[in-house]
């Protein structure tokens, strides 16, 4: 089809995920290098697919990736279609199969038997091990937000009802803050651990912007978890944000019993696990068992009278897709650029080691 280096941008199949992993823009900058770029028809991404083809993108039919060359890589973001055919393509997206979540090992197995390869995009890392490109700050500011209209939605003694992605971040916000009581968050106490990174700055960005006062807003990182939780610190706040990105077991920041135990002299009212570790046996919030999603948005998560909900959507940043997609998309850009050489601070090499690693443990346990 093609003889310069060129990319499949394939479309998304999870409910409600509008983000793209190139957005026209940075297919743009691509095509200017001499790569090509085809382009899925979707309906569901953020960007129309005019947008592409008017930068010089090719259309090809939705969901075509799997009869696309083999010399071809794939990009997405999120999950395949479920299946048991083998991968022959090299694919490039979030495979969430490395920390030995629910069906690591059999997608693993699926690239193994058809030849392919993953580059997981959590793991581009630089020579320090920072990833290359992250969704992290979208997801704490996007998590964050659903969270207050989770509390909102508490003061009037409703449920947060389906959530409709926003355009843009201004109209996000002045909803948010109507939404609340007295029209800002001026009166809600919040705390976020993880808020060194990317998705802590997020959360924290987003809880000032709708008027929650400094003062009420705790910053906690690894100096104030390493005594081990469960964390009282939690209960005492209107709305606790996980933010951590999650490497090895830590003792547990909330659990069942520790909520049920504090009763009624329990603060917390809503928790937004933007790490969402939901199937990870690690999980530091083991207090809730299923993701929730855009169209039921929380889950209940305590029996007693003073009503306690999680968020635990594992795609905030589709809260506001495109501003989210060009941020990712543009730091993503010069790993891109450097694809066909593999010689960006040997971050393309470094990834493809850690698949091999990983599909060696998924075949000994096969």
């Amino acid at each position: 089809m093609t003889k310069n280096p060129a990319f499949w941008l394939r479309c998304e199949s999870k409910d409600f995920e509008r983000r793209a992993a190139l957005t026209p823009s940075t297919a743009k900058n691509l095509i200017d290098l001499g790569f090509d770029i085809f382009v899925e028809r979707d309906q569901q991404r953020i960007f129309k697919d005019s947008e592409y083809e008017a930068q010089g993108c090719t259309l090809v039919p939705h969901g075509s990736w799997a009869s696309a060359p083999l010399s071809i890589p794939i990009i997405g973001l999120k999950d395949l279609p479920v299946s048991s055919e083998p991968l022959q393509h090299t694919h490039i997206y979030f495979g969430h199969c490395y920390k030995n979540q629910t069906g690591w090992d059999s997608l693993l197995r699926r690239f193994h038997n058809g030849g392919g390869t993953l580059y997981d995009l959590e793991f581009l890392e630089d020579a320090t091990r920072r990833r290359v490109a992250a969704f992290g700050f979208h997801a704490g500011f996007a998590g964050a937000a659903i969270g207050a209209l989770a509390y909102a939605s508490q003061q009037k003694d409703e449920v947060l009802g389906k959530l409709k992605p926003y355009d843009n971040e201004g109209k996000m916000i002045e909803d948010v803050k109507s939404a609340l009581l007295g029209g800002s968050g001026r009166n809600m106490k919040v705390l976020v651990i993880g808020a060194l990174g990317r998705c802590g700055s997020g959360a924290i960005s987003l809880f000032k912007k709708i008027g929650v006062d400094e003062a009420n807003i705790i910053e906690w990182d690894m100096a104030e978890t390493a005594k081990g939780g469960p964390f009282q610190e939690i209960l005492d706040v209107d709305i606790f944000v996980n933010c951590i990105y999650l490497r090895e077991k830590i003792p547990p920041f909330l659990t069942k019993t520790f909520i049920e135990t504090a009763g009624e002299g329990r603060r917390l009212k809503v928790v937004v696990d933007v790490s969402c570790d939901t199937t990870n046996p690690f999980n530091p919030l083991p207090i809730y068992s299923v993701n929730t999603t855009f169209t039921k948005p929380t889950a209940p998560c305590s029996s007693t009278l003073s009503p306690l909900h999680v968020v635990s959507i594992d795609h905030t940043p589709s809260f506001l897709p495109r501003e989210a997609s060009e941020q990712f998309s543009q730091s993503l850009l010069p790993l891109l650029e450097q694809f066909p050489e593999r010689g960006f601070v040997n971050t393309w090499v470094e990834a493809e080691r850690l698949f091999k690693e990983k599909v060696v443990k998924a075949l000994a346990i096969s």
